[in-house]
């Protein structure tokens, strides 16, 4: 096996994964690989010696085995969790609701700013919150308080039309990858955090960190309530190699990390598939809660991801999982 990393020295930083990692396969598997955007690695063709393919990466379909039907429901994360739960697959649930008045006459009444606050109220004024076809953890995270949630919906509604407000739900965060029901690994998801260098303050260290996600189009941090004392906390300044952890979403694109390990058990396992045969999909990842509530036996799916990141196995350096799952690809579209 060629090695991953001679074939992302010298890319631009902006430079897509899955552009090297379909090179990497193409070289790999005697395929042709091109680059059709001037270098940006946003448009691509793959070639053998019967057909060749285009592909895309930034923000495009992955995974061309994939439905498009299949894929299209999985973005949304309402439209998800209704058709796991009709199969009978454990969800969250929560309910969605529009941040605009276009398109009003097109939609039921129920899901309009007004209804979210009502709803909130009804979870105690304590909820999950999520842009309802967001990706990457953009504005994902644990609301407290009416007017908390006032201002976290008007900052979404600067970049999306919908969110999904859930109950907050406790329990070890997984992933589980699969193709074509074969669970091809398991991640173990743990939060982001910032470490301490002895020198500058949390708000700081925060503060450079949420920079960060600002240069990846992600939204910040909550760094506390600018008119409030009770955040004098984010003034200390913890000591070298201190950690401390960002609570809330735990997306690695997001600051989060994942570490390789196998399922939990095998019901896991299977809580994934039911998750993609109920879907259709071929290719997904399968976020969900393990021990929910403290109990070990209590399972439920976050969201099923048709367009799965895989940079977590260059990490890990598992080049060998990331050529399964493009052999995987070229084999379905008849290029192996």
């Amino acid at each position: 096996m060629r090695s991953l990393e001679k074939f992302r020295q010298g890319r631009p930083g902006f430079y897509p994964d899955q552009s090297i990692y379909a090179e990497f396969a193409c070289a790999e598997f005697g395929l042709v690989f091109r680059d059709l955007d001037g270098g940006s690695g946003l448009l691509f063709s793959v070639a053998s010696h019967e057909k060749s393919l285009h592909f895309g990466a930034g923000r495009c379909a992955w995974y061309p085995q994939n439905n498009a039907t299949a894929a299209t429901l999985a973005s949304d994360k309402y439209f998800t969790s209704k058709i796991l739960e009709a199969a009978g697959v454990p969800v969250i649930g929560g309910e969605y609701f529009f941040l605009h008045d276009r398109h009003r006459a097109h939609r039921p009444s129920g899901h309009e700013r007004d209804d979210a606050l009502a709803y909130f109220r009804a979870l105690g004024a304590s909820a999950f919150v999520k842009p309802l076809t967001g990706s990457r953890g953009d504005f994902a995270q644990a609301i407290h308080g009416e007017a908390a949630l006032t201002r976290y919906l008007d900052d979404v509604a600067r970049y999306y039309d919908a969110v999904l407000i859930q109950p907050i739900v406790d329990g070890v965060e997984y992933r589980i990858f699969l193709l074509d029901n074969d669970a091809l690994f398991c991640a173990r998801k743990q939060s982001p955090f910032v470490s301490g260098d002895g020198v500058h303050s949390l708000r700081q260290l925060l503060a450079a960190h949420n920079d960060a996600l600002r240069g990846h189009g992600l939204s910040p941090v909550a760094l506390g309530d600018d008119d409030s004392d009770s955040d004098s906390w984010l003034d200390a300044v913890p000591a070298k190699g201190e950690r401390r952890n960002i609570p809330g979403r735990m997306n690695l694109s997001a600051g989060g990390t994942m570490v390789l390990e196998p399922a939990p058990s095998t019901k896991v396992v299977e809580l994934a598939r039911a998750a993609t045969r109920a879907l259709g999909l071929r290719v997904a990842a399968v976020d969900l809660f393990a021990g929910v509530g403290g109990e070990a036996s209590a399972m439920t799916v976050i969201e099923v991801n048709s367009n799965p990141s895989i940079r977590l196995l260059e990490q890990s350096g598992r080049g060998d999982l990331i050529l399964k799952i493009w052999h995987h690809t070229f084999s379905a579209m008849g290029l192996l």
